[in-house]
């Protein structure tokens, strides 16, 4: 898992995948810090938070559509799966690539909350839970479009499909508040954003984080099922 680790993660800084991300992650967020704080005069930085969530559904496929995608486009997936390592290390080992970077771009935006607390009050318990759920929420999308990216034989195609994922989740939650009584909590119960609201208000709810982490080892582990069974096949 370590070799496959280090090699994506010098992939995306050697390709402009790592950089792409992280740009245009950091300038929509800047967008949204001058409309949400700086045009407001606010320091609410759960808010923004929360509005930061929906950079996940346009972004994490951007991280995950070469990790399998280009490795059946490029024919190189013969030579994983029959090399010595293991199929769940082979899946982690581009996960927690993946994650790295996210997680070196959430730490880089930090500087928006340090941009608030030179010039106003910041309360570092409740930003401290709304960041934990900011990141569990990228956790679970990049898990999700990694899946996706194991099925398709094209970046591009990887992309497509897992924003159109993405995009189903939001309007999951979207037409959860018009659906009848037990559909609405049914939807409620599965989506990823009305499970963050908990973390929004500054509470830490080991429900919602229970619920990121199972959402995104059932999708791990659904990716490890498909490559094996492309494996034996």
């Amino acid at each position: 898992m370590t070799a496959v680790y280090r090699r994506e993660l010098q992939s995306f800084f050697v390709t402009a995948v790592g950089w792409v991300f992280i740009g245009v992650f950091l300038a929509l967020a800047s967008v949204l810090f001058y409309l949400e704080i700086l045009q407001q005069r606010s320091s609410d930085l759960l808010t923004f938070i929360g509005e930061m969530s929906y950079l996940w559904m346009l972004l994490s496929p951007v991280l995950t559509m070469r990790l399998l995608a280009e490795e059946r486009q490029k024919r190189t997936d013969q030579l994983l799966l029959t090399s010595p390592v293991s199929i769940p290390g082979l899946v982690l080992g581009k996960y927690f690539a993946a994650v790295t970077v996210m997680l070196v771009t959430v730490a880089l935006s930090s500087v928006y909350a340090a941009m608030v607390a030179a010039y106003g009050q910041v309360f570092p318990g409740e930003l401290a839970v709304g960041a934990l759920g900011f990141v569990l929420q990228g956790c679970a999308f990049i898990a999700m479009d990694l899946f996706i990216s194991g099925l398709c034989k094209s970046p591009v195609t990887a992309a497509v499909a897992a924003f159109g994922a993405n995009f189903a989740l939001w309007m999951m939650d979207m037409l959860a508040s018009s659906a009848p009584r037990w559909l609405e909590r049914v939807l409620s119960f599965l989506s990823l954003y009305s499970r963050n609201e908990p973390f929004l208000m500054g509470q830490l709810s080991f429900a919602s984080i229970l619920w990121d982490c199972f959402f995104a080892a059932a999708f791990l582990l659904l990716t490890m099922h498909t490559i094996d069974i492309r494996r034996y096949r």
